[in-house]
């Protein structure tokens, strides 16, 4: 797939109100043509975002809508972001749809865009409260949904929900994973007192770093029976310990999101399940929630894009074999 630039540049901007002016003098079925509106993603290079792009893109042709697919190379650039941000609604588009990077960082400069185009949140939270719309994950059930997926699955290995698990968190203060973490915990305390969480790890949002760490919980922890790798690039690197190490029957893994190497690894039994969430559909839906927002009209405030438990023995379901092999062509 070939890759947008990371931004968009003040020229093309320029380029796109002219195009603008244009539509004015022509007849009002051509204008909605003309309609800019750009989606920021956390990180471009990414499965699980050229997924939602494809959704915007879809949303965008079926809309009639302009949708330039911004974003950063790194879910960790956090200040690129913001650049981008900045340079899109120099643009004058008629709304703006992203997905923070990080949840304090990012506030005030959503605070700054709002106050000249409506901006819809999809995917993670940011410290504003100026989200026209936010349509993500309830990504606190999310992590609920995980740790009774890991209960079952080290339940089915063992006989018994007890023995030492450990999480994985690929950057700290990203909204949509401190709230699974947050879910996940939760969910541990109050439903499985045998299960005993022994490492709560934060990574640098690299796939090495989540293999290395997973490496070293294996040396250190003997008696682990359960992981929680909150995203896809730790379950891409939590998965491929345990591939090494053979692992599967021992350590039971749940992951988020999926790709072509998890869902693989699932179907080896490397990871024992994937929490999938629906990006085609915060794509498709955030480009047509930020244009009905442009027009004025109303929209839902929060909308919940739903979460799913997949596992080798549910992978093949139709519903489910939708979400793991979108089309993002």
């Amino acid at each position: 797939m070939t890759f947008l630039k990371s931004t968009l540049s003040r020229r093309g901007f320029t380029s796109l109100a002219g195009a603008a002016l244009f539509a004015a003098m022509m007849p009002a079925a051509s204008m909605a043509q003309d309609v800019t509106i750009p989606i920021i993603v956390k990180d471009t290079t990414s499965f699980y975002w050229q997924i939602v792009l494809a959704g915007a893109r879809a949303a965008g042709k079926d809309l009639g809508v302009n949708v330039p697919e911004l974003g950063a190379q790194s879910e960790a650039d956090i200040n690129g972001q913001i650049s981008i941000l900045e340079n899109a609604v120099a643009g004058s588009p008629a709304a703006v749809v992203i997905s923070p990077t990080e949840f304090k960082a990012l506030g005030k400069p959503i605070d700054e865009a709002a106050k000249s185009v409506p901006v819809i949140g999809i995917d993670s939270a940011a410290d504003s409260k100026a989200f026209t719309s936010f349509l993500t994950t309830d990504n606190t059930q999310g992590g609920r949904i995980a740790a009774d997926g890991l209960a079952a699955a080290i339940k089915e290995a063992t006989g018994k929900e007890e023995g030492e698990i450990a999480i994985i968190t690929s950057l700290p203060g990203v909204g949509s994973l401190d709230q699974r973490r947050a879910g996940f915990m939760e969910q541990i305390a109050a439903k499985y007192p045998g299960l005993k969480v022994v490492a709560d790890k934060y990574a640098d949002g690299q796939a090495t770093t989540g293999l290395n760490m997973m490496t070293d919980l294996i040396t250190a922890n003997p008696n682990l029976v359960g992981v929680f790798a909150s995203n896809l690039i730790m379950a891409q690197g939590v998965g491929q310990a345990i591939a090494e190490n053979k692992l599967g029957d021992k350590v039971k893994v749940i992951g988020f999101d999926s790709d072509e190497k998890t869902v693989g690894f699932l179907k080896e039994g490397v990871l024992a399940g994937l929490v999938v969430q629906d990006p085609y559909r915060m794509g498709y839906d955030g480009i047509k929630t930020a244009l009905a927002a442009s027009k004025k009209e109303k929209v839902e405030a929060n909308v919940d894009t739903g979460a799913n438990l997949v596992t080798k023995a549910n992978m093949a379901e139709p519903k489910i074999d939708a979400l793991l092999n979108p089309k993002i062509n």
